[in-house]
């Protein structure tokens, strides 16, 4: 774990983003920063958080970027006490960190009987995924959310009041083909905000998740797109299910956090998962 970067402090309330390096949370740390939130950026590639620590010292946030690993306890227990000794006590998290792994991922949508011979050549299928891999996006996804919540939430309950906002899929409503780690993982998201959510109402706590559809950014681009600009054949499956046409922008999760965090706006919503998603979900495809 290393800080890499803070400006003068202001006497605003503390948000933590997890994956702030991301295209999605960068955009919505950015966008706490200029509502006056002193804002700790957290996630493991310190160029990353440089980028978005970058962009929030240029609108004259108040920005604190720390390198760890959100699966790891005692990391995550560094940059708490780093965070509140620098910033103070957290009333928002924002829980965003999250991913895959191209070996927890099949290329073939369906059972194909060469996955169970001994030379399989570059077919991959359920059966001979690599389990080191699927246990790593569960990691990642679940105790990447379930460990900043356990370390944080307590400065919440003694300001007495706090939101958290996990990250969920469309994974969480459909088991999308090829990615049953992430699918596996980004529906327990769901669960646990609801748990989660009963458990901490009596501290005053909120704990709601944001399910984006399908956004660009650099990994997703590599699926959906291809080199020379066109959409892939996933891409267009997916464009083809949405009935807006288009792919999501980061920005456009922008409000719907901003309601979630907004006490008096939202002050008695607990335990959803609101789908930002262009309409995937509402489109059977016939």
């Amino acid at each position: 774990m290393e800080e890499i970067g803070m400006n003068n402090i202001k006497k605003e309330e503390v948000a933590v983003v997890t994956g702030a390096g991301g295209t999605l949370c960068s955009e919505l740390a950015v966008d706490l920063a200029r509502k006056g939130y002193r804002v700790a950026l957290i996630g493991r590639s310190l160029e990353k958080l440089r980028k978005t620590e970058k962009m929030i010292k240029e609108a004259d946030g108040n920005v604190l970027s720390v390198s760890c690993d959100v699966r790891n306890l005692a990391e995550v227990k560094r940059a708490h006490a780093l965070i509140n000794e620098q910033f103070g006590a957290c009333s928002i998290l924002i829980n965003g960190a999250g991913g895959n792994q191209p070996e927890a991922v099949t290329n073939i949508n369906e059972f194909n009987e060469r996955e169970l011979e001994e030379e399989q050549g570059e077919l991959r299928g359920f059966f001979n995924l690599d389990m080191s891999r699927f246990l790593d996006v569960i990691d990642v996804n679940i105790m990447g959310t379930v460990i900043p919540c356990q370390v944080f939430a307590p400065d919440m309950v003694r300001l007495g009041k706090g939101c958290i906002i996990n990250f969920a899929s469309m994974n969480t409503y459909r088991p999308l083909s090829r990615v049953p780690a992430y699918a596996l993982s980004k529906a327990g998201i769901a669960n646990f905000t609801q748990w989660l959510a009963a458990y901490l109402a009596p501290a005053h706590i909120r704990v709601n998740a944001i399910a984006p559809g399908f956004f660009l950014n650099d990994r997703s681009r590599k699926l959906l797109m291809t080199p020379d600009g066109n959409f892939s054949e996933r891409g267009s499956n997916i464009l083809r299910q949405t009935p807006m046409k288009h792919f999501g922008e980061a920005q456009e999760l922008v409000g719907c956090m901003n309601w979630l965090i907004n006490e008096e706006a939202s002050g008695f919503v607990t335990g959803i998962t609101i789908p930002i998603d262009g309409g995937f979900l509402a489109c059977s495809g016939v």
